[in-house]
């Protein structure tokens, strides 16, 4: 259960995430014991799920995805699936 998000976008065959896994705050949380986000980086975008563990964290993490979207395209679609 959560909430799932497709940022599209253009990313690159050559495309290095390592800054990004820099910028992303931690997805585990243990007061809960459970994730409070997951993402997976696709050719036509970044796909999301909010846990709704943390509101806050995923929060975060959403935005540091549309930035990168944003830093590798001119334009981005967020849509909630």
């Amino acid at each position: 259960m959560g909430r799932e998000y497709k940022i599209k976008c253009v990313v690159p065959g050559n495309y290095d995430p390592t800054a990004l896994r820099g910028r992303l705050p931690n997805p585990s949380n243990p007061e809960v014991m459970d994730e409070i986000y997951s993402y997976a980086i696709e050719p036509d975008g970044f796909y999301f799920i909010d846990h709704l563990a943390d509101r806050t964290v995923a929060a975060v993490a959403l935005q540091s995805l549309l930035d990168e979207a944003l830093g590798l395209n001119d334009a981005v679609e967020l849509t909630q699936l």
